[in-house]
């Protein structure tokens, strides 16, 4: 419902009798808050506001602002809380539970659907269809969501938790939460969680042991009967891939990522340091190699290689060392700057204060109208004029990560491609670590792809950041590589008209 900006009508203080009656109404509303709790939730000294708006579709919703959160909300006559209230009484609504990808579905304005719902080992709270509900994440409490109820409990179950469970209203990250100060939900426990936390961990290390041993082992054969001194230098992905597992027996799969080690370098790094098998070397940035095996060495040379493997049934991985990734959510905001601090200062914005572009021309607009500013000639002027003169920023939010607000454009992944003598082509890509993208897994992805070298390099007066650079016009393959494997928008990709015409390599 707030997924998108909202109109204010009106801000106002209430009054005492509103008040008295607001209590009274939300003691009705949520029976499990005591007297004491709704005083202290609405401390009588404390200036509440009654704020009117209309929603994106025209709905008339009042809200009831305290200390410039949102705590409640009035639609149809009826009482909602706001994420800002649940999270100081995060029992007060049955609760649904839910995965942390499914949030960013919501805030984008989707209904919770039952495939989505975590069933707790106590089962689904009892609840009527119209009932309003909470939502909250795996491992956490604090809700992030508030809806009603589009089914009952028993036909929830009796349609085999498929279909409809919530009809979302209001979300963290929703303009509505936006209206207050943005903070982020608390870091509340789950019991059951944490129980089920313990025994996973408890079976992940067993798991972890085993995988620890099958990666040893092929390893071992790996370097007694696949890899050849005339190979060397040998990037370490390659020797992953095209050794270590083909060595793989039959009926099993090695997975780097449920072993102790989580990844291939840490590994490498263990079997050089305290059992110097092999020596790892960066020879060029960001990308590593083996450049030497002791064959001699006790261990490797008692190694006996198994009878039967089997190269088929073993599943190559495409992408090593690659964690899941989920694109950012990006929003442009701008900044209350000094020249326009005098115009904010009624909506209690001062200078740095963040702001969604609806939330400026609210601001704006109830401004011009209560100083009779209007020019009927061209309304939108002072609005513009604020906007130019207001400092542009964005905000990144990633899955499960508190958002992230940084000064000025957001740079996009810029994909070039350039001559390096003899008119051989590179293909030069810029700026991935905006996206929370790993350069190193990107040059090893496409290195695989397509055949070609790739290597990192930095970026001159970049801190922090590398270039990944790969043989050959590449841009279509890149291209391919960003949009449909990690679901980057194609307007946060600069360069993808570059690709070769032909789609030949040069």
């Amino acid at each position: 419902m707030f997924s998108k900006p909202f109109r204010v009508k009106s801000n106002i203080v209430i009054k005492g009798s509103d008040r008295r009656k607001l209590k009274a109404d939300l003691l009705s509303a949520f029976p499990s808050l005591s007297p004491e709790d709704i005083s202290e939730l609405l401390p009588n000294k404390e200036e509440l506001n009654v704020v009117k708006i209309y929603a994106h579709k025209g709905e008339a919703v009042t809200l009831y602002v305290l200390q410039k959160n949102p705590l409640l909300f009035e639609l149809d006559k009826r009482l909602y809380p706001t994420v800002y209230l649940l999270w100081r009484y995060p029992a007060l609504l049955p609760v649904f539970q839910t995965w942390p990808p499914v949030l960013q579905k919501l805030i984008g304005g989707a209904d919770l659907m039952l495939p989505g719902v975590v069933v707790p080992s106590r089962g689904l709270p009892e609840v009527n269809q119209g009932d309003c509900c909470s939502v909250t994440l795996v491992n956490n409490r604090a809700p992030v969501a508030v809806g009603k109820a589009a089914v009952s409990t028993s036909e929830m179950t009796s349609l085999e938790m498929k279909g409809r469970g919530l009809f979302v209203l209001h979300t963290y990250m929703d303009y509505l939460w936006a209206f207050g100060d943005k903070s982020s939900p608390p870091s509340l426990s789950d019991t059951e969680s944490e129980d089920l936390e313990n025994i996973e961990k408890c079976e992940e290390r067993q798991s972890s042991e085993e995988m620890d041993a099958l990666l040893l082992q092929c390893f071992f054969h790996a370097l007694k009967s696949k890899v050849r001194k005339s190979e060397l230098p040998l990037l370490t992905s390659t020797f992953l891939r095209n050794h270590m597992f083909s060595c793989c027996p039959s009926g099993k799969q090695l997975d780097i990522k449920r072993s102790s080690y989580k990844k291939l370098s840490k590994f490498l790094q263990v079997m050089q340091q305290q059992y110097h098998f092999v020596r790892v070397k960066e020879l060029s940035k960001g990308v590593e190699s083996i450049v030497e095996v002791d064959w001699k060495n006790p261990d490797l040379r008692s190694f006996r290689v198994p009878e039967e493997t089997s190269v088929e049934t073993t599943p190559v991985q495409e992408e090593v060392e690659e964690e899941s990734y989920y694109p950012p959510e990006i929003t442009t905001l701008y900044s209350v700057s000094a020249r326009v601090e005098p115009l904010f200062i009624g909506a209690n914005k001062r200078k740095g204060a963040t702001l969604h572009p609806a939330e400026v021309r609210s601001i704006i607009t109830d401004y011009v109208k209560n100083n009779e500013l209007v020019d009927n000639n061209n309304k939108k002027l002072l609005f513009c004029r604020t906007l130019g003169r207001m400092n542009e920023c964005y905000q990144l939010v990633f899955p499960g990560r508190a958002p992230v607000i940084k000064k000025g454009h957001v740079e996009p992944i810029d994909i070039s491609v350039a001559s390096r003598g003899s008119n051989k082509k590179v293909t030069l890509i810029k700026n991935l670590e905006v996206y929370g993208l790993n350069p190193g897994v990107i040059a090893s992805t496409l290195q695989h792809r397509v055949q070609a070298s790739a290597v990192l390099q930095p970026v001159p007066g970049a801190k922090d950041r590398v270039l990944v650079q790969i043989q050959g016009n590449q841009v279509h393959q890149v291209g391919n590589l960003l949009l449909d494997h990690y679901h980057i928008a194609r307007k946060y990709i600069q360069g993808l008209d570059k690709a070769s015409k032909s789609g030949k390599k040069k």
